[in-house]
């Protein structure tokens, strides 16, 4: 799954480890959905999606 996490929390000025507390999660758990080795949870899609105030899809987008 391709993923916007990292051009928003760098537009945001938030650090990895920054969305991570606002998130609940570790700063490797962000860097692990930032380089798309991690797809995360619904839950927490929803949680990140919510936070920047963004569509989920808008931020989350399938691979081709």
């Amino acid at each position: 799954m391709n993923n916007q996490v990292r051009e928003l929390r760098t537009a945001a000025g938030w650090s990895q480890a920054d969305l991570g507390e606002r998130l609940d999660v570790s700063r490797q758990t962000v860097n692990a959905i930032e380089t798309g080795k991690y797809d995360p949870s619904l839950p927490l899609a929803f949680k990140i999606a919510r936070l920047f105030a963004l569509p989920i899809e808008s931020i989350f987008t399938p691979e081709a």
